[in-house]
Formats: C-alpha cells, structure tokens, sequence
C-alpha cells in the first residue's frame, strides 16, 4: 500500500541548530500514529514542514496519489489538498455557539465573496449536526464555545478541521489539560477517525500513547531514533536512554 504522506530526508537548520536531521517519516490513508520525544526532537518542526509554515533545507515531503510535492505549495493550498493541524490551546470562537463555530468552518471552504454571500440551508445544517455528533457535541449544539470544558473545546475545535474533510489530521498533544473521561473519549474518537483518514498524534503522556494502541515513531535530535508498537519501542535502549531516562 502506498503512503498518503511521505517525508524523504529533510533537514532543518535555524541559527546552527539542526531541528530535523535527514528525517524520513511515512503514514498511510487510514492509519492512526504516534509520534513522542523529548523536548527539542523536531515534533513541532516536523508538523511546521508538512504544513507549510516551515520550509526544509533539503529533502521531499510527497502526498497523495502521484506524489505531488508539498514544498511546491503555500499554507493555504496544503490545507486545501487535505491536511489538517490542530494545535495544543483550542482556538475557538469563544462568544459563538458550538453549531456557529461549526457552521464558520463549513464557510471557511468557500472564496471571500461567497461567504459574504453565504446563507444556512438544510444540508449545512445537516453537515453541523453530524459533525458535533462526530465529536460528542450533539447535546451541547447551543451552547457558547467559551461555555464548554477544556475537553470538548478540543473536540469542536477537532470538529471545525473535519468540517472540510481532511485526509490527514496532525494533532498536538490532546490529551494536555483533560479529564480521564474526557482522555477516554478522545481516544474512541481519534481511533475512529483513523479508520477513515490518517492521522498523527504528537504527544508527551505514555499512558495516552498506550491507550491508542498504534504505531510509534520515537523523535531525537531530529531524526528516527526508534519506530513500531509502544513495546516494542520502550524496550529500546537507546529510548530508554534519551527519552525515558531509567
């Protein structure tokens, strides 16, 4: 099977430090991934590169069907071609309800004159509830963003990027600030999603890595340093060694 998104030998430099060192990284179209290591491993410059905010100094980010080349395009052409990022605080409009922040992100999909334009119908409506039922949102469809725990603002921001049906999420660290409960339940979400898209976690919390039961890509200094099931790589010594410190 071909990957959805293929990362071949990039690196990264910024003011002599080398953030990513020849990195290759690959995942498939419906494939759920963890991604761990200790601070300064090259997690949030690697999601900087696939996204676009970042460009390497050398190496190929490749997506899709025939390869197209993720360097070649800007921030807003790689969240068109299906890629999604969300970051570690919610950002939510806090004074709008749950559904109106769904229904500002179906919007966000149309050029600028057509949202001025732009109007609810029944099938938008439709789009916003199944979306919040997605997310575990449909009982609080009206209420304010600012309203919601730190939980579910995570999960209607998740609902937000899944309004324009991306095939590949880049989530950084959602478990940051939840409840158990709310820690369970997103995990059943994030492994539901990655029945039908890809999608990569970058996370610091072992327990919640080992709840999603996934692949692990272990980060140092840039580059691979160990890949394969949470077991596998924390019987590792060299991750035990850098990242876990026994």
């Amino acid at each position: 099977m071909s990957a959805l998104l293929e990362v071949r030998g990039i690196s990264k430099t910024f003011d002599g430090f080398k953030a990513i060192n020849n990195l290759s990284f690959s995942i498939g179209a419906a494939e759920l991934r963890a991604v761990i290591g200790p601070n300064g491993a090259g997690k949030t410059t690697f999601m900087d590169i696939v996204t676009g905010k970042t460009r390497p100094d050398e190496g190929e980010v490749l997506w899709a069907e025939g390869s197209k080349s993720l360097l070649r395009m800007n921030e807003a052409q790689i969240a068109r071609e299906g890629i999604g990022r969300k970051f570690q605080r919610p950002t939510v409009f806090e004074d709008q309800t749950v559904a109106e922040n769904l229904t500002m992100a179906l919007k966000a999909e149309r050029g600028p004159l057509a949202v001025l334009r732009w109007r609810p119908s029944p099938d938008s409506e439709a789009r916003v509830a199944e979306l919040a039922a997605e997310v575990g949102l449909s009982d609080h469809i009206e209420r304010k963003a600012g309203e919601l725990s730190h939980g579910q603002k995570q999960w209607l921001e998740i609902g937000m990027l899944l309004a324009s049906d991306p095939r590949l999420l880049l989530v950084d660290e959602p478990a940051a600030g939840m409840t158990l409960a709310e820690r369970e339940q997103t995990t059943t979400l994030l492994c539901r999603l990655a029945e039908t898209r890809a999608v990569v976690v970058v996370e610091h919390d072992m327990d919640f890595v080992r709840r999603l039961n996934c692949r692990v890509t272990v980060l140092h200094q840039g580059s691979v340093l160990a890949e394969g099931s949470l077991d596998h790589v924390t019987r590792n010594p060299d991750v035990i060694e850098v990242y876990l410190g026994r």
